[in-house]
């Protein structure tokens, strides 16, 4: 085997890990699919030759590399490697570890501390980090598939340095297998068309493509080759429908949106259940239904976007499978809600008339005037104050008076729309009438 590879053998005996393990590289820059840090100009390859290594969070999908990494980047600094999972460790077992680190501190180690979905640590859990990063008892290296900007404390972020990995591609995953093969001294028992079917199953998981390697060689009889509906049948799991940067992907993301604003539920879930089946990202399909309430709905029915966010902060505290359930409500609900663009045509025309006229003072009689300087230019000057007015509407007209004023929102005859339809022809009625009053 190959000396980048971890040794398979203890005391001369051969031990059964799983190939994944016994695969973990030996240097950093045998890392694979993260070349953006671990390449020869990579961030990390920089910070070994610097000798100035700070407190990290590692951000991406599941394996992709950050624990080997976090290892790497410990023997190749000489710290000594701690680590621990905030899944299975609570107070006790933090304040263990940093009594170690402070002991190996007097006896002139330092300590990189590994600490895997650290997103899962409460907001004081993550606290107790700060004393020990600034005193540099420990560098932290947390490891988190969620969003750091959401899910961690600022001042933790504030002291670390958020890296990015990346899930791998097809040429990674393959590199990949072709290590394993190596590892193994046999090819794996795919046709062409399988292997690329294995690569799909993987889903940019470098842990995956190899658990579903050692599947394949435990299962193939001598002499036998898989074509891909045999791989399926052997794995038990279908490969992706698509990889969701390509263009299955925005395909039928498009499907169901255009299913919810062509108002068929039935279609709908049809696509939400293939994007779920398919390994998407629930969360996404939150936020994109959250987006569908408010472009193609609107207020012709307010619930709409309170349904989509209560499905999505749903998802977020039940998870995968039950979490599911409440985004397929919320799908049904804005494929049955009545429909209106009018806010975001509106938004658009809005959006428009400020850049061309991003310029113009708003009329004086709304500004405030806090000095007597402006109140002497005429600043508040002639303001109507609308509660004082019949109907708390004065009919004021709150443009820059070099645009005059315009019309961006136009409600549609639909479902809530229609009663604000009502009022602002109210509105419009008794601004004509007063007007000709002045």
């Amino acid at each position: 085997m190959s000396d980048l590879f971890s040794s398979t053998e203890k005391d001369g005996v051969p031990v059964n890990r799983p190939l994944a393990d016994r695969l973990r590289p030996n240097r950093l820059a045998d890392v694979v699919g993260q070349e953006h840090l671990t390449g020869p100009d990579g961030v990390l390859t920089r910070m070994i030759a610097s000798r100035s290594l700070g407190s990290l969070i590692f951000w991406g999908p599941p394996g992709t590399g950050k624990t080997t990494v976090a290892r790497l980047l410990a023997g190749e600094t000489d710290l000594a490697f701690e680590q621990i999972s905030a899944i299975f460790s609570g107070v006790a077992d933090l304040k263990k570890v940093f009594e170690a680190a402070r002991l190996r501190r007097t006896q002139g180690r330092q300590t990189l501390l590994f600490v895997d979905e650290i997103h899962r640590f409460n907001r004081s859990q993550q606290d107790s980090f700060l004393p020990v990063m600034e005193d540099g008892t420990v560098v932290l290296v947390g490891a988190t598939t969620e969003n750091p900007s959401f899910e961690l404390n600022a001042a933790l972020l504030s002291r670390a340095r958020v890296l990015v990995f990346k899930a791998l591609g097809p040429e990674s995953l393959a590199r990949l297998l072709e290590r394993a093969e190596e590892a193994e001294g046999k090819e794996l028992p795919l046709d062409e068309e399988a292997r690329a079917v294995l690569v799909r199953m993987a889903d940019g998981d470098g842990r995956a493509v190899l658990t579903l390697a050692e599947e394949v060689w435990r299962a193939a009889r001598a002499g036998e080759v898989f074509d891909a509906e045999g791989l399926q049948r052997v794995a038990q799991r279908r490969a992706p429908i698509y990889d969701k940067g390509q263009d299955g992907h925005y395909n039928l993301i498009s499907a169901l949106h255009k299913s919810v604003r062509g108002s068929d539920p039935d279609a709908a879930l049809y696509y939400l259940a293939r994007m779920f089946d398919a390994g998407e990202d629930p969360l996404y399909l939150g936020r994109r239904l959250v987006r569908m309430a408010v472009e193609d709905i609107g207020l012709a029915d307010p619930q709409a976007l309170v349904v989509a966010n209560a499905a999505k902060d749903a998802y977020d505290y039940l998870g995968s499978p039950e979490g599911e359930l409440a985004l397929a409500q919320a799908c049904v609900y804005l494929a049955t809600a009545p429909k209106s663009n009018a806010v975001y045509t509106a938004f658009k025309g809005a959006m428009a008339a400020a850049r061309e006229h991003g310029s113009l003072l708003p009329p004086r009689h709304i500004l405030n005037a806090p000095t007597k300087l402006m109140k002497e230019s005429g600043y508040g000057a002639g303001y109507a104050y609308d509660h004082d007015a019949p109907d708390a509407f004065s009919g004021q007209d709150y443009f820059p008076e070099e645009m005059g004023r315009r019309q961006f929102y136009d409600p549609a005859e639909r479902g809530f729309e229609r009663e604000i339809r009502k009022r602002l022809d109210y509105w419009a009625k008794l601004r004509r009438e007063r007007g000709e009053d002045r």
